[in-house]
């Protein structure tokens, strides 16, 4: 009899792996509170049961005998996943280190027991102290809430005019409410991002590479190419300083998505790492980079299958994603491609119609499709990230 495994959620981004399970021959039960969403159209079978309720997803593993459960390249569902494993013996990291690296402000603490470069932080749950606790550094300030993912609600502080609006508009988006303040870090070169894989608690696999930021929202990334750029000794001092993590931290297994300055000095700040696959098709990006398919052993390691000839890919240059947007707000007209851009293209998918209503890319939930982009160069690569709002024109009126 085939193993069952549930996926946590069937999003546009979750189809690759659900067809990839489907493929290895396993039983795919899927379940989330969108039953619209295209990836259960390719599992065995579907629930309406939301990704964050654990206690529901817990019952529901229970009645169908599951063998594993994955949340793949959901931030919300990660916890669960841990949940509903540590309940039923199933294979996962500790719930308890799954939660504390999916709250902002207990993974800070984390990081500064022991020993991590942090930036000066401060958890509020209300404007007063944080304003009281912005008063006091003296440089530019970041506020996000503890608990959102998708950049929902992080702002960059550069003066007193508009923090209470700011801070209004950041605690709306956590559950807990709570916000975390720190300190703007000055970075050296591009901020680090990309997925690993961990096998019997050592980094296995890793494919860094770097962020590129919305002109739209500087804050809000809307690429990220491979292999990263920064030098090797750079990518051997963030590997070891990773691993010193998963090592104190206790992680043991799966799949990990970074989020990683350094700063002028070298110094590494671990800003975060999720507990699951990157959205955004990093996983397809990184096998076009490296030719390890991610989804497979994240697949393997959920039922417990031995993950242990995981291997470092050779890196096959230069690749990108980019997450479609629209620079404004109104409803799109047309769309153009240029030449340039098409003759990049690997994949290519949108979210939206000609006619359609669009948001701003205010946070991830405004994104309007996906493409993985080659280049022959890194020159090639660097000069169309830069421009490509001129290579890719969504008219909005």
């Amino acid at each position: 009899m085939a193993k069952r495994i549930l996926f946590l959620g069937g999003a546009d981004i979750q189809v690759s792996a659900i067809k990839k399970a489907k493929e290895l021959g396993y039983y795919v039960i899927t379940c989330d509170y969108l039953p619209n969403n295209p990836g259960h159209r390719f599992s065995d079978e579907y629930h309406n049961v939301s990704t964050t309720d654990m206690e529901g997803v817990l019952a529901l593993a229970r009645e169908l005998n599951i063998d594993g459960i994955l949340a793949y390249a959901s931030d919300p569902a990660a916890p669960t996943a841990a949940y509903v494993s540590e309940k039923l013996s199933l294979p996962t990291n500790p719930f308890a280190v799954v939660q504390m690296m999916s709250r902002k402000d207990l993974f800070r603490d984390f990081l500064e027991a022991n020993g991590f470069r942090v930036p000066k932080a401060m958890a509020v749950t209300n404007y007063a102290d944080a304003k009281r606790f912005v008063d006091t550094i003296e440089r530019r300030m970041i506020i996000k809430p503890v608990d959102s993912s998708g950049s929902k609600g992080v702002f960059a502080i550069d003066s007193n005019e508009d923090f209470e609006k700011k801070f209004d508009d950041s605690i709306s988006f956590s559950k807990a409410g709570i916000v975390v303040v720190e300190e703007f870090i000055y970075k050296k070169g591009y901020q680090i991002g990309g997925d690993g894989f961990i096998v019997n608690g050592k980094l296995a696999f890793r494919c860094f590479g770097d962020i590129h930021f919305s002109k739209t929202n500087p804050l809000l990334p809307c690429s990220v190419s491979v292999p990263t750029l920064h030098e090797d000794y750079i990518v051997q001092k963030v590997h070891d300083e990773v691993q010193r993590l998963f090592t104190s931290i206790g992680m043991k297994m799966g799949a990990v998505n970074f989020d990683i300055m350094v700063d002028e000095n070298d110094d590494v700040f671990i800003l975060e790492i999720g507990p699951r696959n990157g959205g955004n098709m990093i996983p397809e990006l990184t096998e076009y980079c490296t030719g390890v398919d991610m989804k497979v052993y994240s697949i393997r390691a959920a039922l417990g299958e031995d993950c242990s000839d995981l291997r470092m890919g050779i890196e096959k240059k230069y690749f990108s994603h980019y997450v479609i947007h629209s620079q404004k707000a109104g409803v799109v007209r047309s769309v153009e491609v240029s030449a340039k851009l098409q003759g990049a293209i690997l994949y290519k998918h949108y979210n939206f119609e000609v006619n359609d209503s669009v948001a701003v890319f205010a946070n991830s939930s405004n994104r309007l499709g996906i493409m993985l982009l080659k280049y022959d160069s890194k020159e090639e690569m660097l000069g169309l990230l830069d421009t490509i709002n001129s290579n890719l024109i969504i008219d909005v009126e």
